[in-house]
Parts: structure tokens; C-alpha cells; sequence
């Protein structure tokens, strides 16, 4: 999330949309026999579609966590995760699942009707292994320590200085530990100025310069490209509006 804007993310409509896209139950978020179903729990996927090829870990990071449901899903492979989030709010929420193991979710069904859902976390999941803290992913602290797993997911498009941000995971990941980034690449510059945007753009011959293609001029002097893949996923905002978008996840080694 973008320091500029941190007011989007505060909103009750964006609050009760990411309480549903990481807690809701496939019925809740798609109730359908139609649809992409595919492409729910990618909060889950983010973590389970890699983590099993990397394996139990000392340290996590989530960050960019939102509400936390990668969070909690990284305490089935490392003792000691962390979750941060510029958003007060999500902390706020995150930090209400890791104490009560539920969460009340207000899912909008039209106008101004909605349906109150509460969902538990499975029981499975070690929620004292974590902690939530609010933070900018560019500015954290100097005593944050290494991680041997660093997640960013759907935020290297939201940050003002993404290349920052990149250039910072060197110093996060221990050496053999791995980067896991998940992103749309969705470039806006509500967000980002165009000229910091590390892909989705004409360079200066005219060229298409890619968002991939920015990540490996970046990481590659730290890390090693393991893994690219495909992650969809679903974001409801009423019974009968749905935003349906492609994430590309790149798994990176740190040398």
C-alpha cells in the first residue's frame, strides 16, 4: 500500500471487501455453479502454491499483509512470522483474528444491503506465531532483522518507489531464503509517478519495457529467478459485480 493514499485502504467499502477476499468461504465470495472458482483464496495460494517446494522456515515476513490471511497461513512453515501494513485499520483487524480466531464480516449484496457473516480461522493455524505491526514496506526498520521467506503480494504496483522497495529485499532474505512477489501490475499514478514504474511502459527508444523484465534488472544481482507462475483471483464487490485479475508470482532465491 501507498504511503500517499492510505485513506483508500481505510474505507469501510475496501475493508469489508478484503475482510471477504481472505476469510470468506468459496459460497460467500462466489455463489455460483458459474465462475472462475479458480481464482478464490489467492491470500491462501500466495503461500500454499510455494511454500510446500521451499519447506519449514525459522523466519517469515507478510508484507503488504491487508487483513492477514497469508500471514496466518505462513505459520503452518515458520515458528515466527511477521505481518506489516501501512493501513491502521488492517492491522487493527488482523490483530482481532489473531486474538479471537474470527472475524464479523459485512458482505455487500446490492445498494446499501448487506449480509453480516462471521468466519472462524481454521484451528489448524498457529495464530500466536504472529505478529501484525503497521509500517511502510520502504521504510521499515533498521532492526527488523532477516527472514528466510519475504512474501510481497499485489504490492510492488501500490508503493511510491518500487525500485526501493526491490533493492531493499537483498538485505531482508537471508542468503538461500526466498522472495515470493505476486502483483497484477496494475500501474497508476495515483499510486506511483510513471517514471518509477518498473514496468508497463515505452522506454526511451520506444521499446515495451515490461514488469518482469524490470524485477530481473533489479533482483538478479542477489537473487536467482526459480519459479514464474499465473495466480488469478476474485475480488467480490456485490452479488453481481466481481473483479477478476491475474497476478504473475515470481519465486526468487537469494544467493
Amino acid at each position: 500500500m501507498n504511503e500517499a493514499t492510505p485513506d483508500i485502504y481505510e474505507s469501510d467499502l475496501a475493508v469489508d471487501q478484503y475482510l471477504l477476499f481472505h476469510y470468506g468461504t468459496a459460497e460467500d465470495q462466489l455463489p455460483y455453479s458459474f465462475g472462475p472458482r479458480e481464482a478464490l483464496f489467492y491470500p491462501i495460494r500466495c503461500v500454499s502454491d510455494f511454500l510446500p517446494s521451499i519447506g519449514r522456515v525459522e523466519r517469515a515476513l507478510d508484507l503488504g499483509c491487508a487483513v492477514g490471511r497469508s500471514t496466518f497461513e505462513l505459520t503452518r512453515w515458520a515458528p515466527e512470522v511477521l505481518g506489516i501494513d501501512l493501513s491502521q485499520r488492517f492491522i487493527s483487524l488482523a490483530n482481532r483474528v489473531r486474538e479471537t480466531g474470527r472475524i464479523a464480516i459485512r458482505r455487500l449484496e446490492e445498494g446499501e444491503i448487506v449480509t453480516e457473516l462471521t468466519r472462524e480461522l481454521p484451528s489448524d493455524l498457529r495464530r500466536e506465531h504472529c505478529q501484525f505491526e503497521t509500517g511502510d514496506a520502504t521504510k521499515l526498520p533498521a532492526d527488523i532483522g532477516r527472514f528466510d521467506v519475504v512474501l510481497a503480494a499485489n504490492l510492488i504496483d501500490r508503493v511510491k518507489a518500487p525500485g526501493v522497495l526491490l533493492k531493499s529485499f537483498a538485505a531482508l532474505v537471508n542468503s538461500g531464503g526466498h522472495l515470493i512477489l505476486s502483483s497484477p501490475y496494475t500501474w497508476l499514478e495515483q499510486f506511483t509517478a510513471k517514471p518509477a514504474w518498473l514496468g508497463g511502459r515505452y522506454d526511451s527508444a520506444g521499446n515495451r519495457a515490461l514488469t518482469l523484465d524490470g524485477l530481473k534488472e533489479t533482483l538478479l544481482g542477489a537473487f536467482d529467478l526459480k519459479l514464474t507462475k499465473d495466480l488469478p483471483f476474485l475480488i467480490r464487490e456485490h452479488a453481481r459485480k466481481f473483479q477478476w485479475s491475474v497476478a504473475q508470482a515470481t519465486v526468487w532465491r537469494r544467493k
